[in-house]
């Protein structure tokens, strides 16, 4: 057995494991404490074990950053987060951490360091993306302290810079009106139209089957995702319990789609097929999946012909939000549709738009309460003082 786990005491819990053979012949042990419960040792145990299998272990004392990072992503991150986390984490490490700081060694890693490299980042990077790069290192340096390998996390004694606060591109009714007709003669009109009129994001909306548009009760069921990794697409469970949702629809959309599957269903019989309930919504010309990118460049396309500057396909999502503030949906409704995890976020993310909207409030309130007294029609709101009582 190359390793065992000893419980210390309560929630406390003595990993050890074989490494190999040291110099004098012996056995060569690396030991360490993990507190917390037995789920939590066998992870840590699970995670040496591998790294010994891998040929990435490297003794607590010697570990430089580059191997701390190397190892964080193969033991924490990949079992722990999605396959476009595990890339986006290892690209930031890889192109940025590493090259800057992977030749310290981690016990050696002071906050000078760190801020030293976030100063000069900047001036080639923009202060969001090394804020982006400072929560990563932050995230692996907090796995460090629980491993024991570090007394304290100096990323937390760091100052990242900060982000600046970008405006956000939302389509007023009549750009909408403009898009759509620009688009009225392109393949990718229908997933445009459906984006726009449900506010869902471009991996939910690809990842639609029949079975998920129930069009009598007007409503989608979100139910997995199509992600675009390494040259090849995916499906995928969302993300969170969040995401995974009903969302209504517009009656407008309902009819909209039902004359598209339709279309859809003459175009199966044709080529001597039929569309089923599991069948995409929305395909590409091969009838496969729809690539992500591809759709994101015809988008792109199609609003520098109409003449709509920075704009995106997640334009889409942002504006569906801010149509529906702008026409007094609750927040809570509209947290709900967009699958945000609070109405709190929601509320941040449109703030503008809602700072923007208290005029209109106003009126509705101006609408609401009586008009004022004046002070001369009204002789309860003037003091009385007693002069008498006052002198003495």
């Amino acid at each position: 057995m190359r390793g065992h786990i000893t419980p210390r005491g309560k929630n406390t819990w003595r990993l050890q494991i074989y490494t190999g053979t040291a110099p004098d012949g012996k056995p060569s042990r690396h030991t360490e404490t993990v507190h917390g419960g037995k789920k939590a040792a066998q992870q840590r145990m699970n995670e040496l074990l591998v790294s010994l299998e891998k040929g990435v272990y490297t003794p607590p004392g010697r570990l430089t950053v580059a191997e701390h990072l190397k190892n964080w992503l193969e033991g924490y991150v990949k079992t722990n987060c999605t396959d476009r986390t595990f890339d986006g984490y290892q690209s930031i490490i890889d192109r940025h951490l590493i090259p800057a700081l992977g030749h310290l060694q981690l016990k050696q890693l002071l906050p000078q360091a760190i801020q030293s490299y976030y100063g000069q980042a900047v001036s080639d990077l923009s202060p969001r993306t090394v804020h982006h790069q400072h929560r990563v290192l932050s995230q692996s340096l907090k796995y460090a302290v629980r491993q024991g390998y570090l007394g304290r996390n100096p990323a937390e004694l760091v100052d990242p810079p900060t982000p600046r606060k970008k405006p956000m591109r939302t389509l007023t009714p009549g750009e909408v009106g403009v898009l759509l007709e620009a688009a009225a003669d392109n393949y990718y009109y229908p997933a445009i139209y459906t984006a726009v009129s449900t506010g869902l994001r471009q991996a939910e909306l690809l990842g639609l089957r029949w079975r998920d548009c129930d069009l009598d009760m007007l409503s989608l069921s979100v139910s997995r995702t199509l992600y675009k990794r390494r040259g090849v697409c995916r499906f995928k469970e969302p993300k969170t319990g969040h995401s995974g949702r009903c969302v209504a629809m517009t009656p407008k959309l309902a009819l909209f789609l039902r004359e598209y599957r339709r279309e859809s269903e003459a175009i199966y019989s044709q080529l001597g097929k039929q569309l089923g309930l599991d069948d995409l919504v929305f395909t590409s010309v091969e009838f496969k999946p729809v690539d992500p990118g591809v759709l994101s460049h015809a988008f792109s396309r199609i609003a520098r012909r109409a003449g709509l500057e920075e704009v995106h396909f997640h334009t889409l999502r942002h504006t569906f939000a801010s149509l529906m503030l702008l026409r007094g949906a609750k927040p809570k409704v509209i947290s709900e549709a967009l699958g945000h995890s609070s109405v709190a976020f929601t509320m941040d993310v449109y703030s503008h738009i809602i700072e923007g909207m208290q005029s209109d409030a106003m009126a509705l309130l101006d609408q609401v309460l009586p008009p004022g007294i004046s002070a001369k029609h009204n002789t309860k709101i003037t003091p009385t003082v007693d002069i008498t009582s006052a002198a003495e």
